[in-house]
Protein backbone atom coordinates (compact mmCIF):
# COMPACT_ATOMS: atom_id res chain seq x y z
CA UNK A 1 0.00 0.00 0.00
CA UNK A 2 1.20 3.46 -1.26
CA UNK A 3 0.80 6.70 0.85
CA UNK A 4 -1.08 9.62 -1.12
CA UNK A 5 0.22 13.13 -0.38
CA UNK A 6 -1.13 16.32 -2.52
CA UNK A 7 1.18 18.67 -3.51
CA UNK A 8 -0.68 22.23 -1.93
CA UNK A 9 -1.10 23.27 -5.34
CA UNK A 10 -2.69 19.80 -6.65
CA UNK A 11 -4.93 20.78 -2.95
CA UNK A 12 -6.08 23.87 -4.75
CA UNK A 13 -7.10 22.36 -7.85
CA UNK A 14 -8.91 19.64 -6.26
CA UNK A 15 -11.30 22.32 -3.87
CA UNK A 16 -11.78 23.75 -7.67
CA UNK A 17 -13.07 20.68 -9.22
CA UNK A 18 -16.93 20.46 -9.78
CA UNK A 19 -19.18 18.20 -7.47
CA UNK A 20 -19.32 15.10 -10.49
CA UNK A 21 -15.55 14.89 -10.57
CA UNK A 22 -14.64 14.03 -6.98
CA UNK A 23 -16.43 10.53 -7.27
CA UNK A 24 -13.85 9.49 -9.88
CA UNK A 25 -11.30 11.24 -8.20
CA UNK A 26 -11.59 9.51 -4.63
CA UNK A 27 -11.43 5.94 -6.90
CA UNK A 28 -8.27 7.33 -8.48
CA UNK A 29 -6.92 7.57 -5.37
CA UNK A 30 -7.69 4.54 -4.06
CA UNK A 31 -6.09 2.52 -7.19
CA UNK A 32 -2.90 4.83 -7.11
CA UNK A 33 -2.58 3.64 -3.24
CA UNK A 34 -2.43 -0.18 -4.84
CA UNK A 35 -1.33 0.24 -8.35
CA UNK A 36 0.60 3.31 -8.89
CA UNK A 37 2.37 2.18 -11.83
CA UNK A 38 -1.21 1.76 -13.50
CA UNK A 39 -0.80 5.56 -15.25
CA UNK A 40 0.96 6.63 -18.63
CA UNK A 41 4.40 7.69 -18.59
CA UNK A 42 4.62 11.62 -18.24
CA UNK A 43 7.28 12.17 -20.79
CA UNK A 44 7.35 9.62 -23.85
CA UNK A 45 10.56 10.11 -24.25
CA UNK A 46 11.16 8.84 -20.82
CA UNK A 47 9.00 5.99 -20.32
CA UNK A 48 10.50 4.07 -17.20
CA UNK A 49 10.86 7.53 -15.44
CA UNK A 50 8.56 7.68 -12.26
CA UNK A 51 6.24 11.11 -13.38
CA UNK A 52 3.33 9.21 -14.52
CA UNK A 53 -0.06 11.17 -15.42
CA UNK A 54 -3.56 8.77 -15.14
CA UNK A 55 -7.12 10.21 -16.52
CA UNK A 56 -10.04 10.24 -14.41
CA UNK A 57 -13.77 11.00 -14.96
CA UNK A 58 -14.82 12.53 -18.20
CA UNK A 59 -11.95 14.70 -18.10
CA UNK A 60 -9.98 14.79 -15.57
CA UNK A 61 -6.05 14.22 -15.07
CA UNK A 62 -4.10 13.77 -12.57
CA UNK A 63 0.03 13.96 -12.54
CA UNK A 64 2.02 12.60 -9.96
CA UNK A 65 5.27 10.77 -8.92
CA UNK A 66 5.62 7.55 -7.49
CA UNK A 67 8.36 7.07 -5.03
CA UNK A 68 8.70 3.44 -4.50
CA UNK A 69 11.76 2.95 -1.65
CA UNK A 70 8.80 5.48 0.36
CA UNK A 71 6.11 3.97 -0.58
CA UNK A 72 4.88 7.02 -1.55
CA UNK A 73 2.51 8.50 -4.13
CA UNK A 74 3.04 12.84 -4.47
CA UNK A 75 0.22 14.26 -6.48
CA UNK A 76 1.71 16.92 -8.33
CA UNK A 77 -1.17 18.16 -10.09
CA UNK A 78 -4.79 17.82 -10.97
CA UNK A 79 -6.33 19.21 -14.37
CA UNK A 80 -9.72 19.73 -15.14
CA UNK A 81 -10.47 21.78 -18.55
Amino acid sequence: MFKLILDPVAEEQISALPDHALRPLAELFTLLETAPWSGDPYNLANPRANMLTHPFGERGLATYVVLDRQREVYVVRIEWP
